[in-house]
């Protein structure tokens, strides 16, 4: 498997548009569109908050019942989030505007929008957009890019990879892009990130695959503890590779699994690292549990504390910050069988021993807690199993970000 330059536009079949349609910007592009050249078999995964947008409740019935997609139409700056019956009209009418221009069925269309919540869609933008981006929807990675660019809100970079590899003689790639960078904290995936691969696998496998994935990838990462009512996942296999359709668990199976896990997993980490005001990507990894359940409940505890987010921003090797955050996770350990490591760029060093501290500089420390991604290692000596969690330092700017999000 080898990652390449790209993201949505990437594999075999796949083109992209994007256009400024003055959804809530007046200065970007705010709309994207994904499209397939042939119906895809797709799967999603979605935000497990009760409060659902409405695109939310759109897709999950294209994903469920239709099981195909052709096309994706995305909006950045309003949500589409608590917007009742009307909301909903607006992802039917978007849908019937791709349908009228493309002849593409209005159920295999699926729509995401990301934003500020309670504000109704500008439809006739909406619609206007539609038809601006059909005729420039190109297979070029260029085109790829700005989609990546046009669904961002408070993101400061777009986000987006793809990968190849051989199955069954034949080239699949596999591609992604997504935005976010507040409001992340999922319970399926987060945010809004969208897949597209070449690769022939039925529908129920890769449905399978997808909500296996997410557990390791989107779901282990956290900015703010906020589940968002938009997140959405969706990924598009067109079959345009032309390898043997993937219908068992084989394994072909499993290295497209690896591919997907290879996207998601970088995807998930760079809406990590690119937390509202954050400075700092913060990987906490927990190696020697006893299961693999109980190493993401103590890494997620560890991530998701105010507390060990603001000594990160401060370089500072307050390791009992994460201790607690450790103990209070719900997950049983001895405390005083755990070893602490702090690494990064600027080397790696041991903080604690059996739970108590080391003679460790705290010079060196902060100059290991500095660098731009910083990894924390807890061994908790009770096994074999690990998981990594991923997160950011928390700031001042992401408060003053989130003060006047809706300005």
């Amino acid at each position: 498997m080898e990652q390449i330059t790209g993201g949505v536009t990437a594999a075999k079949g796949f083109a992209a548009a994007s256009t400024a349609a003055g959804i809530k910007y007046k200065d970007r592009t705010d709309m994207a569109m994904i499209y397939s050249e042939v119906p895809c078999n797709v799967a999603g995964t979605f935000t497990k908050n009760i409060v659902k947008a409405a695109p939310v409740k759109w897709d999950q019935k294209v994903v469920y019942e239709t099981k195909k997609a052709q096309a994706v139409v995305i909006n950045a700056g309003i949500a589409n989030a608590c917007t009742g019956e009307e909301g909903m009209s607006y992802c039917k009418a978007t849908a019937e505007e791709v349908e009228k221009q493309m002849q593409i069925p209005a159920e295999q269309v699926l729509v995401a929008s990301t934003g500020v919540i309670g504000m109704q869609l500008p439809i006739d933008r909406i619609c206007a957009g539609v038809n601006v981006m059909i005729p420039q929807l190109q297979g070029d990675l260029e085109s790829g890019h700005k989609a990546a660019l046009a669904i961002m809100t408070t993101d400061t970079h777009e986000k987006e990879v793809a990968v190849q590899l051989e199955i069954g003689g034949k080239t699949v790639t596999v591609g992604g892009m997504c935005k976010g960078s507040g409001m992340i904290h999922p319970n399926m995936c987060t945010m809004l990130s969208f897949v597209t691969t070449d690769a022939a696998i039925s529908q129920p496998l890769l449905l399978e695959a997808l909500q296996a994935d997410v557990e390791d990838t989107y779901n282990m990462i956290s900015v703010d503890g906020d589940t968002s009512t938009n997140d959405t996942c969706v990924v598009l296999a067109n079959g345009m590779a032309g390898n043997p359709e993937i219908t068992e668990k084989n394994a072909d199976y499993d290295a497209f699994r690896q591919a997907l896990h290879l996207v998601n997993e970088t995807l998930a980490k760079m809406m990590a690292g690119d937390g509202e005001g954050a400075t700092a990507l913060f990987e906490v990894k927990v190696i020697g549990a006893e299961s693999k359940e109980q190493a993401k409940r103590l890494s997620k505890s560890v991530i998701t504390s105010s507390l060990t987010k603001a000594a990160i921003f401060g370089h500072d090797a307050n390791w009992g910050r994460i201790l607690c955050a450790m103990g209070y996770s719900g997950a049983q350990f001895d405390p005083e069988k755990v070893d602490l490591f702090f690494e990064s760029a600027a080397g790696k060093m041991q903080i604690i021993r059996d739970g108590v501290a080391l003679d460790y500089s705290e010079e060196l420390a902060t100059k290991i807690l500095s660098e731009p991604a910083v990894t924390a290692i807890a061994d908790i000596k009770m096994g074999t199993a690990e998981a990594t969690a991923w997160g950011c330092d928390l700031t001042f700017d992401y408060v003053k970000i989130n003060a006047d999000y809706r300005s």
